[in-house]
């Protein structure tokens, strides 16, 4: 598990220094501030690789490190290393006092590749200055095609890849609870968008004749579909439960032939959580994720590192969130400086109200032009005339706007009726307001 990152002279920042939660953490704040960046740097000091291009350091930095803690070993103790970038060499050192032994790490890129480490299955420096006599990868990393059709590494196939898994899986099943196909019916039902409406496999298909593979299919409301033709919110959270499932069960048959314990330590890293999926889904997404990662096996721990834009994923943590195991962090642009920082976690109701949070700080929770005309009522309710924008700038013209913009419903009219009524005067502001 990954206990802490101190970054210097690399990313977005001089620096950036986070201490994470043991179970739940939350990354948000706006595009470009280094929320992905974060995650990839995260996977590395976990792994010792790179999920794609490796973290580039400030030009103007004097000094470019960085250090990480993770809980490691017998008897969970925590170890701190560090990396110094090489500009000879252009990389970054990798020298950790001990192999990396923080358990099993699925990373979801939001191009819809991934990447997986097994501390058994994975080469980790240590294994390859020993000189094995079998070369293992350093770690698996999956294009969207690779995670469906298989990977391959020196000529030899590491994984079958989702179609024939899954397929495999099926007609193999012996219906125990820890056979691969009655975990991933545990995990697909879990990470389903509502509990009325699980996500059931159906019967394997053959979809064209020049593909003698049977595809897996699931049953949908409307009929059964090769999971290929699924939508791509489908095809994100398929790709995921196979992946959970495949890491494990790949894990426990490997620690079988050479006679180790499999690890029950998981990490999951997630970017950006939310792609494609309904908010219907969004309200589940995280608490299943946490859940069926537990479910695997007996003693199961998990910590989640994960970035979000969305209002209702962060609503939905409130009745799961727990303080002492948890964190949520705000990158923001403070002048021209990015800055990381932990918030206390503060319940703000329902997803409108942690749009106007400090989280993502809307000054309304609607349009643009709804904002444009509210505003200038407001400022004409103060008798504020010399602040009203162009094109607003009488009553009658912004109570016409607001008729184009607000449903009937809306609970702004109550207020800007009883103004008009008392004609705009600031007594009527007052009074209005404190009835608010």
């Amino acid at each position: 598990m990954l206990r802490a990152l101190h970054l210097q002279g690399v990313g977005p920042a001089p620096r950036f220094d986070v201490e994470f939660a043991d179970r739940l953490n939350v990354l948000t704040g706006d595009n470009g501030l280094g929320k992905s960046f974060l995650l990839d740097v995260a996977w590395w000091s976990l792994t010792g690789t790179w999920p794609g291009m490796p973290a580039a350091p400030r030009k103007d930095a004097k000094r470019r490190k960085i250090s990480w803690t993770t809980l490691t070993g017998t008897g969970g103790k925590e170890y701190t290393n560090s990396s110094d970038f090489a500009p000879k060499w252009q990389k970054w050192s990798w020298h950790p006092i001990l192999a990396p032994g923080t358990g099993l790490t699925v990373y979801a890129r939001v191009d819809g590749g991934f990447s997986v480490w097994d501390p058994v299955r994975n080469d980790d420096g240590f294994k390859q200055a020993a000189a094995e006599a079998s070369h293992r990868p350093s770690a698996f990393h999956f294009s969207p095609a690779e995670l469906w059709d298989g990977l391959s590494y020196e000529g030899k196939s590491v994984c079958n890849g989702l179609i024939r898994d899954w397929v495999s899986w099926q007609l193999m099943d012996d219906g125990s609870p820890q056979s691969p196909f009655q975990m991933l019916l545990r995990v697909l039902k879990g990470l389903s968008p509502s509990t009325g409406e699980p996500i059931k496999p159906g019967r394997p298909t053959r979809i064209s004749v020049e593909d003698v593979r049977d595809y897996p299919t699931i049953d949908m409301p409307y009929g059964n579909i090769p999971v290929v033709h699924a939508s791509a919110a489908m095809k994100r959270i398929l790709g995921l439960a196979y992946l959970i499932v495949w890491t494990w069960h790949e894990h426990v048959q490997a620690s079988g032939l050479l006679g180790m314990k499999p690890d029950n330590r998981f990490v999951l890293l997630i970017d950006e959580l939310e792609t494609h999926l309904h908010p219907q889904w969004q309200r589940r997404i995280v608490r299943a994720l946490v859940e069926v990662i537990e479910g695997l096996a007996r003693k199961m721990s998990v910590q989640a590192i994960l970035t979000t834009h969305s209002p209702l994923v962060l609503a939905s943590l409130e009745p799961f969130f727990d303080e002492a195991r948890d964190a949520l962090f705000l990158f923001e642009l403070k002048g021209q400086q990015v800055n990381l920082r932990q918030l206390l976690w503060a319940k703000q109701g329902d997803a409108n109200d942690w749009l106007t949070s400090e989280i993502f700080r809307l000054e309304q929770p609607r349009s643009l032009e709804a904002e444009r005309v509210i505003e200038a009522a407001e400022a004409f309710m103060r008798g504020e005339l010399g602040a009203l924008p162009e094109g607003l700038s009488t009553q009658a013209r912004i109570h016409a706007e607001l008729q184009r913009l607000l449903p009937e419903q809306d609970p702004f009219w109550p207020r800007w009726i009883v103004a008009r009524e008392k004609g705009g005067r600031r007594g009527s502001l007052h009074s209005s307001r404190r009835a608010r």
